[in-house]
């Protein structure tokens, strides 16, 4: 009260009055208040950031964004006010902007609740100024480019409700920090390579109803507090990291719990039964992880269930499809036993089905019923018995029905010719009977058919010749018998052919010649076939492989077969075939098993005579009788000129000796830098674990030579490729210490996606070159084999094309020099046991002479080669680019693109071909069901690139840097259609735009 009046009679003295207006202005300027900014700041922090963005700058987009147009400030493009006229939002989805935000003044917004860049090209660090912004509401920077961590000021963001850092290149680990942000509902930071566990302190996030960490490096447990605390949860996505241990049966508290996945972690263990307290939710994804035992029969109800690739034992819960909504089940990979739940007979909504290798027991006649919207099937690798009846012929929507490897007798229906959207057919590895339906032949979508290894009679149905777009036609191991139908040859899409063990008899028909597409496999091996091998098959340009062995084939081998440079197995053994092996490259290079049995076959290799042996005997013989007669006279002389050969020998040897010594002291050093490396072995050492290069250790044999297995003493495994260089100075035309040079760069080598190249040596006049050994051996091999589709899903696959992007990514911009591949093919792409890509022969190409014809197929394979090298000889990185593209369109159409790139205008974009309309979900691996959800982002996103790779003009190609940072960063690019709805024009469109 006194110092009241005191202030009081200050106030009303003329005399202080002065005083306590100075007292009270410095009292005001210490006082708090709230951060303010004008209109004109916030347009010149807009301007300023607008201007620092990369070309084309200014971004046309933003072209309304000028210091001149302030008064028009809320009106700008992207830009929100509130009822002040301050900026609330800022909001440029799918802008095309490129640059960094390190321009960007945060502190210049101070009303700013809603920032939205996402779908951009954005690069470098979120800047830690962007704590600043503490009435921040919507924080979205999915799609771009930026790295680095994510800044611990982030838990400066109180008001936050939704953040997403989704599809970005951030790194190192979840701040703790982020748990302060404590009205947060979504929070997405999804594909990135953030590290670590997840924070604890995130279970004090309870508003949480959406949470997206998939495709990062995340590891350690589960931990009971997130699933104690976070009630609210719609949607959990932890999928493609490495989190381990068990689900904690706190799950079963998440009551609204709708999408959970979790694949391809390390969860191991069981699934808590309180999994099945889950009421609401309709997707659970458990595939790839190392669960065991039985699944809990509390769970059902749900529509989309996926636990393939763990070790789960015992039955299928049997009220798995209570409610009737279950539409996509793949428990493939597993081990489940018995037959199935009764429910799934009426379960009519099923829309996708892989049961494939388990054990299960079922009767395949009663335990399914009618699927109308059924897609895919595989019921492949179990133990169902039954009869294939024609009640399949009910479920209209079918692509694929797999049935191998399971005891199912009877006939084939030949209702299922009625299944005109069917593209792939196995029901090979049964115990089938009856003839091939002539009805099969309707099936105008058929791509894939194998009805190998069962007991199948009668003749090779001349309605097959109408199947135009079959790829793969296996009939192998039956009781077929008659002629090949000359019809065959109408099917101008085949890339595999195999009749092989039946009983089929007559010739070959010469019109097989005309399938010029067929490129893994013709074996008509194992028949009664007959006649002259037609000189037509010269035309199969494409096939890697061909066996004609087992028949009664007669006269000679078509000289004209060695035009044949593709092929890496021939095999013609036991036949009736005579005359001599043509020369060349094919016959030459094919080890002797390949023309065994053949009495009257004769030339330079393993296991025949020489031609001309006969008369050289005649001759010898002549030779002995006359040496006989003279042999008194000429016995003195013999003696002498045996005498002085043994002297000259002596001294041939002693001369070759020092020359050996002196060579070996001029390269000396050339081969220790190489193989010091190592310091295990020698080789010597390589010799004798080959023993000395036997064709038994022969792994491949390639246009250079030969590929060698060598398991050393030391228990090391590594390939050994025997490079056949003449003699003359082991490496022709090239410089000693050039060769050593470039050898030194590729030892240097290092790169997960790259094959190491232990060292070389130059012995015997042959180059050997070391490399680490890949078990799983070619992406050819594994993607054209028996089980390489299904082994090779679609999520391996964009790993794969990513893993080899990276690769090159590497050998261009990272090594110095900078080294070209000059022969990227899916046989130069070897595969882990992991399935983890690993790039081979990488760099060879700038060792070898071109004036040698050992060593000029270098400069690419058939199909793979850049179309500007039919001009020009000239080498770019841009080759290595189209070659890239080549391969990653293979890898996901499951064949080569060739027909489709060559019915393509890839001068520009353009959508006026014929093919453009086809549907991109069409030209898709058939042998696997179309990719959903983000997977089917991610192949659009491939083919896309790869389509840009294959331009034709080099220029207008995208570097493979740039191209392996899009698919890093990209792969979940938004589809503003369904997958199914999408072409290959728009998709050419789409790469246009983006590359």
């Amino acid at each position: 009260m006194k110092s009241d009046s005191i202030l009081l009679s200050m106030t009303n003295s003329t005399a202080t009055r002065p005083l306590f207006l100075c007292l009270s202005l410095c009292l005001l300027f210490l006082l708090p208040f709230p951060a303010s900014s004008s209109p004109t700041t916030e347009a010149q922090a807009l301007v300023k950031w607008k201007n620092s963005l990369s070309p084309p700058s200014p971004p046309p987009s933003l072209s309304s964004w000028s210091l001149t147009n302030i008064t028009h400030l809320c009106n700008w493009t992207g830009i929100a006010c509130n009822n002040g006229g301050s900026v609330s939002e800022i909001s440029l989805p799918g802008s095309n902007l490129s640059g960094t935000l390190d321009a960007l003044d945060f502190a210049s917004f101070p009303n700013l609740t809603h920032f939205d860049i996402s779908d951009n090209n954005l690069e470098g660090s979120i800047p830690s100024s962007i704590g600043n912004l503490s009435h921040l509401r919507l924080l979205d920077v999915w799609h771009n480019l930026f790295e680095g961590a994510i800044p611990r000021s982030i838990g400066q963001l109180r008001k936050l409700e939704k953040l997403d850092f989704g599809m970005n290149q951030l790194t190192s680990w979840i701040p703790s920090e982020l748990a302060l942000c404590s009205n947060l509902t979504f929070l997405s930071l999804a594909v990135n390579s953030i590290s670590g566990e997840l924070p604890l302190s995130l279970s004090n996030l309870v508003r949480l109803s959406e949470f997206e960490a998939s495709d990062n490096r995340l590891s350690g447990e589960l931990q009971p507090d997130f699933f104690t605390n976070w009630t609210e949860l719609v949607s959990l996505q932890l999928q493609d990291n490495f989190i381990s241990g068990q689900i904690p049966t706190e799950i079963g508290r998440l009551t609204k719990l709708n999408y959970l996945s979790m694949y391809n972690n390390s969860l191991s263990g069981t699934i808590p039964p309180e999994v099945g307290n889950l009421t609401s939710m309709t997707h659970l994804d458990l595939s790839k992880n190392q669960l065991y035992g039985e699944v809990p029969e509390t769970i059902s109800r749900l529509a989309n269930l996926h636990f393939p690739d763990n070790s789960f034992t015992g039955e299928l819960p049997p009220d798995l499809c209570s409610g009737f909504a279950l539409q996509y089940l793949t428990v493939n990979g597993n081990n489940f036993t018995g037959p199935l739940p009764d429910c799934l007979k009426n379960c009519s909504g099923l829309r996708r089905v892989r049961l494939d290798s388990n054990q299960f027991t079922a009767n395949i006649t009663s335990a399914f019923g009618v699927y109308p919207n059924l897609d895919f099937i595989s019921l492949s690798n179990n133990r169902f018995v039954g009869d294939l009846t024609a009640q399949w012929v009910e479920c209209k929507n079918l692509t694929n029905l797999k049935m191998d490897g399971n005891k199912i007798a009877g006939g084939i229906p030949l209702e299922l010719g009625k299944l005109s959207r069917l593209r792939v057919l196995t029901l090979h590895s049964n115990e089938l009977t009856g003839k091939i339906p002539d009805e099969l032949g309707n099936l105008g979508e058929l791509l894939s058919l194998n009805l190998s290894d069962n007991h199948l009679a009668g003749d090779i149905p001349i309605s097959l010749g109408n199947l135009t777009k079959l790829n793969y036609l296996d009939l192998s191991k039956n009781a077929l018998s008659g002629s090949i139908p000359d019809e065959l040859a109408n099917c101008e899409n085949f890339l595999s052919l195999k009749l092989s063990n039946n009983n089929l008899s007559g010739v070959i028909p010469p019109e097989l010649g005309n399938l010029f597409t067929i490129q893994i496999l013709l074996d008509l091996s194992h028949n009664s076939l007959a006649g002259s091998i037609p000189s037509n098959l010269a035309k199969l340009t494409k096939l890697e492989n061909l066996n004609l062995s087992h028949n009664d084939f007669s006269g000679a081998i078509p000289a004209a077969l060695t035009s044949l440079l593709s092929i890496t197995s021939i095999d013609l053994s036991y036949n009736e075939l005579t005359g001599a092996i043509p020369s060349g490259r094919l016959f030459q290079q094919a080890p002797g098993s390949a023309f065994i049995g053949n009495p009257g076959l004769c030339g330079n290799v393993t296991g025949l005579s020489p031609c001309g042996t006969s008369s050289k005997s005649t001759d010898h013989r002549k030779k002995v009788v006359v040496g006989v007669s003279v042999s008194v006279c000429l016995s003195l002389l013999l003696a002498i000129l045996i005498a002085m050969i043994l002297v000259l020998r002596r001294r041939k040897k002693l001369f070759d000796e020092e020359q050996e010594i002196k060579r070996l002291k001029e390269h000396e050093k050339f081969e220790q830098i190489i193989w010091e490396r190592l310091g295990k072995f020698t080789f010597s050492d390589i010799a004798k674990a080959t023993n000395d290069f036997s064709e038994e250790y022969c792994i491949g044999i390639g246009g250079f030579g030969s590929v060698y297995k060598a398991v050393l003493a030391s228990g090391q495994i590594v390939a050994v490729k025997k490079l056949n260089a003449p003699e003359s100075g082991n490496i022709p035309a090239i410089n000693h210490q050039s060769f050593e040079n470039e050898i030194r760069v590729l030892t240097e080598v290092r790169h997960r996606n790259v094959i190491k190249l232990h060292g070389f040596c130059s012995m015997r006049g042959c180059v050997y070159l070391v490399y680490e050994f890949v078990e799983r051996g070619s992406l050819a091999k594994v993607l054209y084999g028996g089980t390489g589709a299904a082994e090779l899903d679609w999520g391996t696959r964009v790993k794969i094309v990513q893993g080899v992007a990276n690769a090159i990514a590497y050998l261009h911009h990272n090594c110095s020099p900078p080294i070209l591949h000059r022969d990227i093919t899916l046989n130069n792409i070897l595969l882990e046991s992991d399935l983890e890509p690993r790039l081979s022969d990488f760099g060879i190409a700038r060792f070898l002479n071109s004036d040698s014809s050992n060593w000029t197929a270098v400069a690419g394979s058939y199909g793979y080669m850049a179309p500007e090298l039919a001009v020009t000889m000239r080498i770019t990185s841009k080759c290595d680019v189209y070659s890239f593209g080549i391969v990653a369109l293979e890898i996901m159409m499951g064949e080569h693109p060739g027909d489709l790139l060559s019915s393509l205008s890839m001068t520009q974009t353009s959508t006026s071909s014929a093919n453009a309309n086809l549907l991109l979900k069409d030209v898709l691996d058939p042998r696997l069901p179309p990719p959903t959800s983000q997977q089917a982002k991610k192949v659009v996103f491939i083919v896309t690139a790869a389509l840009a790779c294959t331009r034709t003009s080099p220029d207008s190609r995208p570097t493979i840097h740039f191209v392996a940072q899009e698919l890093s960063a990209r792969t979940q690019a938004y589809l503003s259609e369904p997958l199914g709805s999408i072409t290959i024009g728009k998709a050419m469109e789409s790469s246009g735009a983006k590359f």
